[in-house]
């Protein structure tokens, strides 16, 4: 990766020559330990975690996100008071004092809303976040390349042809793009527009993208799952 290319690199082991395809388990908010489990599609195995999830809304004001072996990588924080619903990212369990290594609010631009992603130590390295998160369909943009760096899709299952419910869904990583600090996005996403989750086109029908060839269907009817299905 040239100089120039450099971007936050929450932790290293999560930056990738190749794209990465995940996928992320959200469970109910209404019981204790709520959180994310997050899954790799290729192996199969866990790669990140969030217990510190709980029903208690002065819980949900911070948020640590772990690695499979329970190691804090990231603490999300909401930044109080904040006219744009801003959140700050720390490196590993946030300390009293410990400066924010970026921060994500709404996007202040006339039209279509989405999300703004400032890292600090950076000055030239900013992203946006287009598209409907409740949806389960938006992308990171780096904002100054105009080129994606991760996706968040519906999930489907290539066995069924059935669209997963809204709990169970992808997200794919560029390559060079911190895994570690994209779900770190997600963990904020779902926090601002978590309530967007009951958003429907109307009809019912949902619009699947795909983000991995391992998730292709093929061209027979599709079949829509309108609840979250448990894995």
């Amino acid at each position: 990766m040239k100089e120039t290319d450099r971007r936050i690199v929450v932790d290293g082991e999560f930056v990738h020559q190749e794209e990465k395809h995940f996928t992320v388990f959200k469970t109910s908010l209404f019981f204790a330990n709520d959180g994310f489990t997050v899954y790799d599609c290729s192996s199969g195995e866990l790669v990140f975690r969030v217990d510190s999830y709980g029903p208690d809304a002065r819980d949900r004001d911070e948020l640590v996100l772990m690695d499979a072996h329970g190691r804090c990588l990231l603490t999300v924080r909401k930044k109080r008071p904040s006219l744009h619903q801003r959140w700050e990212g720390f490196l590993g369990e946030r300390k009293e004092g410990q400066k924010a290594m970026f921060s994500v609010r709404r996007s202040s631009m006339i039209g279509r809303s989405g999300m703004s992603v400032q890292v600090y130590d950076n000055p030239g390295e900013e992203y946006e976040i287009e598209g409907s998160y409740g949806s389960r369909s938006c992308t990171v943009v780096d904002a100054a390349r105009g080129a994606a760096v991760a996706e968040i899709r519906r999930k489907v299952d290539a066995s069924t042809n059935v669209v997963l419910g809204k709990d169970v869904f992808s997200l794919a990583v560029k390559p060079g793009f911190d895994g570690a600090f994209a779900m770190g996005l997600v963990l904020v996403l779902d926090q601002i527009c978590g309530g967007d989750l009951a958003e429907d086109d109307g009809d019912g029908a949902v619009d699947v993208v795909h983000v991995g060839h391992e998730e292709e269907v093929d061209s027979g009817p599709l079949v829509v799952d309108s609840k979250a299905m448990d894995r």
